[in-house]
Formats: C-alpha cells, sequence, structure tokens
C-alpha cells in the first residue's frame, strides 16, 4: 500500500510539472498551486450528464498533458478496428500516457464483444499480458471514469478470476469508491455487479456507497437502472429508489419513466413498500394514455401488469385486439417474436386469472414450432432431467418432453398420475392445453396431471432464490391451468451427484408435490 502511494504521489507531481508554466513569477508557490490543483481535479474528476445509457454518463475525462503526440495515439486507440491495430502500438515508438494502456484495453473488449473465440486467443497474446503489466504499473494515475469503464472491460474479456491485474483494478476500485460520482457508481452496478460474485467485498461496498448516497441521483434513467440491477441485491436501497421520481414526485412523473419503472419491477418481481398507492398512480397516468404508446410498449406495459397481477379488464382489450396483435404476428425480427410471446402470455393471464374478462383474445393456433425453436438449445440441466425422467418412466408413452402449450409457455415434462400414483399413458386422455388442444377421453377420477419446470441460474434474482418476474408467471400460469408443479432449481440439482439420488430426487418431489395437494 505504502508503495502505491508513493507511486500516486510521483504521478501527481509529475503532471504539476508538466501543466506549470515556462516562466514561474512566483516560483515556488505557483507550482504548488498548480500541484494542488491537479490533485483536487484527480480527486474530484468532474463528469458531464450526457442522456442516454449510463456508458455515457460516465465522463471522458482529458488528460493533464495534451501534447500532439498522446491526442495522436488516443486517435488511433479510437479509431482502431482490428485488435492488431491496438496491440502493434506497444511496439510503436509512441509515447504511451498512463490513460492510453487503459483506452486500449478498454477498446478491445469493444471489438472482440462479440467474438469469445478471439477473446480466448487474445487472452494468449503475449502482447496482451504487456498490456495488462502496464496498466498494473499505472493503475493510480487512472482517470476516474476510465477506470470504472476498465473494470467493465477486463469482465468482458473474461479474464480469469484469480488473474493478479483482473485484482488490481477491483482494489483499485475499491479505495476510489468515495471519491466517484454517484453516476459512476451506477455505471458500475448496471455494467459489473454481475461480474463481481468472486469479489463480495467490492460488491458489498459498492452497494453500501449507493444506500448511502441515493439522494444524489438526479434522473430518472439511474433509478431505473439501479432498480434493475442492483435492486434484488439490496432491499434498502430498492426501498428508497422506490420512493425517488415515482411515489414521492406522483405529479411531476413522466409516462415514459413510469412506464421504465414499471418495467423494473415486473423484471424483478418487486412489489413496492407502498404498493396500492403506487399501482394508483400508474392506473391513473397510464390508463387513458395506454393506446397512444407504441405498441410494443404498450405490449410490455400490459406484460409487466400481468406479472405484477395488476393488469385490468381494459389494458387487456387494448393489447388483445387484432388490429394490435396482427402486426406482430408472423415476423421474422426476433424484437417483434418476443413481443408476440408476452402477448401469448397476456392472453393466457386474461384466461386463467381474469374468469369476468370476455374478450378479445388470440386466435387458437399451433404455437408449438414456433415456442419450441425460441425456447433455444437445451441445456446440461435440461438433458440430465430428461435423461432421469425417461428411466423412471419405463414407457415412452408414459411422459410427454418439451411440451409446447398454448399459453406461451414450454414445459420441461409432462407427466399424468392415477389415483394410486401410478403412470398413466399421456396421449390417452384430453390435453387442453396443448397447442391445438388434442384426446378426448377425461382424466380418470383422483388422476392428477405434473409439470416438471427446471429452474437455471438466471431465472432467479442474483443472491436469492426469488424467482424473476417472467418465470414466476410462468410458474402461476402453469398452477392455474391445472397441474401440479415440480420445481427442479438448479441449486438443488447439482446437489445430486449420482443417478439413484437424481431418480429419488424426483420421485421425492412428486410425492411432495401430490401430499400438498391433497392436503389443502
Amino acid at each position: 500500500m505504502a508503495a502505491r502511494l508513493v507511486k500516486r504521489c510521483t504521478c501527481l507531481l509529475r503532471e504539476a510539472t508538466l501543466l506549470a508554466p515556462v516562466v514561474a513569477p512566483v516560483g515556488r508557490l505557483r507550482l504548488a498551486s498548480v500541484a494542488h490543483r491537479t490533485l483536487t481535479f484527480s480527486a474530484t474528476c468532474p463528469s458531464s450528464h450526457f442522456p442516454g445509457p449510463l456508458s455515457g454518463l460516465v465522463e471522458k475525462e482529458q488528460l493533464s498533458a495534451p501534447c500532439p503526440e498522446h491526442q495522436e495515439v488516443e486517435r488511433l486507440i479510437e479509431k482502431a478496428t482490428r485488435p492488431e491495430e491496438l496491440l502493434e502500438l506497444l511496439s510503436d515508438s509512441r509515447c504511451l500516457q498512463e490513460n492510453h494502456a487503459a483506452l486500449m484495453l478498454i477498446q478491445l473488449s469493444r471489438l472482440l464483444s462479440d467474438k469469445p473465440e478471439d477473446r480466448a486467443l487474445l487472452v494468449q497474446d503475449a502482447r496482451f499480458q504487456q498490456l495488462l503489466h502496464l496498466v498494473d504499473s499505472q493503475i493510480s494515475a487512472v482517470w476516474h471514469g476510465t477506470l470504472v469503464k476498465l473494470l467493465r472491460s477486463l469482465y468482458a474479456l473474461a479474464l480469469p478470476a484469480a488473474c493478479r491485474e483482473l485484482r488490481s483494478v477491483e482494489q483499485e476500485v475499491r479505495w476510489r469508491l468515495r471519491r466517484l460520482k454517484y453516476r459512476q457508481l451506477a455505471f458500475l452496478a448496471e455494467s459489473s455487479a454481475t461480474h463481481m460474485r468472486e469479489s463480495p467485498e467490492l460488491l458489498a461496498e459498492l452497494l453500501l456507497h449507493l444506500e448511502r448516497r441515493w439522494t444524489e441521483i438526479d434522473d430518472g434513467r439511474t433509478a431505473v437502472a439501479l432498480m434493475a440491477k442492483t435492486g434484488h441485491l439490496s432491499e434498502p436501497l430498492m426501498n428508497r429508489l422506490e420512493d425517488k421520481h415515482v411515489v414521492d414526485r406522483a405529479h411531476t412523473v413522466t409516462v415514459p419513466h413510469l412506464c421504465n419503472v414499471l418495467l423494473a419491477f415486473a423484471h424483478l418481481n418487486f412489489r413496492p413498500e407502498r404498493e396500492d398507492k403506487f399501482f394508483g398512480l400508474v392506473h391513473e397516468k397510464l390508463g387513458p394514455k395506454l393506446r397512444s404508446l407504441h405498441p410494443a410498449l404498450q405490449v410490455d406495459v400490459v406484460w409487466a401488469l400481468c406479472v405484477l397481477q395488476q393488469v385490468q379488464g381494459e389494458a387487456l382489450r387494448a393489447v388483445l385486439c387484432p388490429e394490435l396483435h396482427a402486426r406482430f404476428l408472423g415476423s421474422e425480427s426476433p424484437k417483434d417474436q418476443s413481443t408476440f410471446q408476452k402477448l401469448l402470455h397476456i392472453s393466457a393471464t386474461a384466461q386463467l386469472e381474469h374468469p369476468e374478462y370476455t374478450g378479445p383474445l388470440l386466435p387458437a393456433s399451433d404455437w408449438a414450432p414456433w415456442l419450441l425453436a425460441c425456447d433455444g438449445k437445451a441445456t446440461p440441466l435440461q438433458k440430465e432431467l430428461r435423461d432421469t425422467l425417461r428411466g423412471l418412466l419405463g414407457s415412452p408413452s408414459r411422459g410427454s418432453f418439451a411440451v409446447a402449450t398454448q399459453y406461451g409457455w414450454v414445459l420441461d415434462a409432462e407427466v399424468l398420475l392415477d389415483a394410486d400414483g401410478q403412470f398413466l399413458p399421456l396421449r390417452d386422455f384430453v390435453a387442453p392445453h396443448l397447442t391445438p388442444p388434442s384426446g378426448t377421453q377425461p382424466l380418470p377420477p383422483g388422476a392428477k396431471r405434473l409439470a416438471f419446470l427446471r429452474w437455471e441460474f438466471p431465472n432467479f434474482s442474483s443472491r436469492s432464490r426469488d424467482l424473476l418476474g417472467r418465470f414466476a408467471l410462468a410458474r402461476r400460469h402453469v398452477r392455474a391451468a391445472g397441474f401440479l408443479v415440480v420445481d427442479v432449481p438448479y441449486y438443488e440439482w447439482l446437489e445430486l451427484k449420482s443417478e439413484w439420488q437424481k431418480g429419488a430426487y424426483l420421485k421425492d418431489k412428486m410425492r411432495k408435490a401430490v401430499a400438498e395437494e391433497l392436503a389443502k
């Protein structure tokens, strides 16, 4: 620590020397004032207020000595389109200032953001390792805004958690948290909080500073971003953010801001402390203006109200009318497909949770191929669950896998149990939940339909076992459709080491689901 402090002071004095005028009429006094100014500027690091994402709110700080050679290096870094162009700067005769190595790493992460194979090769490059060492040796002189972007970039480059240079940057960020502006703290939370699981001390201190300095938030974008990214990590912070451009500012809150807050709450499945007042404000502000919003935003808002169990009949009618959903039906755009899947969830909410609703609904159709395509590639947990369950069933006719329902959800597996707990052949009986519905024979008395739902790590709020809004809605709909739900969360499955343990686990889960239903 002492060595780093000496290095920091040396850097500040060198900058002061560069800033000092050639002729200083007051000698040491003039140099001292420049040094003081440099130290103050380095510590406070003023930022500009830019709209848009928080990455735009983190300032682009100027280097202390903007000589032409340094400006040329910055231009080359900014305009680089290939990693090789950046790495060549290391062997060039150009002068690299303290910030340059950090800026090069930031640009490298941008260029390789969607190229994981190239990232793996880059980490093995000797020049990249040289660049990491250079940043590590100059870390105390890197500006605040560049430092928070640097940490985000190192996480994006997928460096090993034990990498010494990564740990050095994390430690430097910890030391500077008190001096960072709130928007820089918010940027860290939005861009890097999910990567800080290997650095719990840094995450804990970041959350502490966000909680203590929450009154410094001066725009709705920051509040909503923090709700979405860190609200589930700190309940006190979430409650303070809720009070901050929503309940306490009801008369001035704008419709776009209210939409963003509502979507953040739905994503986290979060219910505000003053729930009645908040949702009263939502219905008052959004109700008359819902149909004037962009169609995709209309769907997002109503879907969020469905997740939070606050949707009303008029809102359901607004988005389920043919004039609106027809524009998304059959579209090949991923964004439009996501919107249409939300429409399926909204239609399911109307059918399953609002018996008084009289229509319209989405037209009946075979969504199975489309839903299965949206479900994506099978995960290791999904494959293991499928294989273990097949072993328990004994016959393929006793279970179905990857079951696409008319409600917009895909079940991992479905089985039928008779009154004695024995498996029944599925295809013999009516299945109104399928897309399209099938079968004609009613279930025998006492029979139970079970749905297996696996829950992967991303389905939960970080550091908790609470499902995010989308997945809580799925579970609710499946239960409302008449299923007994067999939950298979990743954290329980990982504890099972043998095939026998996995089979016994699923049997026990099925027995418990039936017992809970009979106990009602």
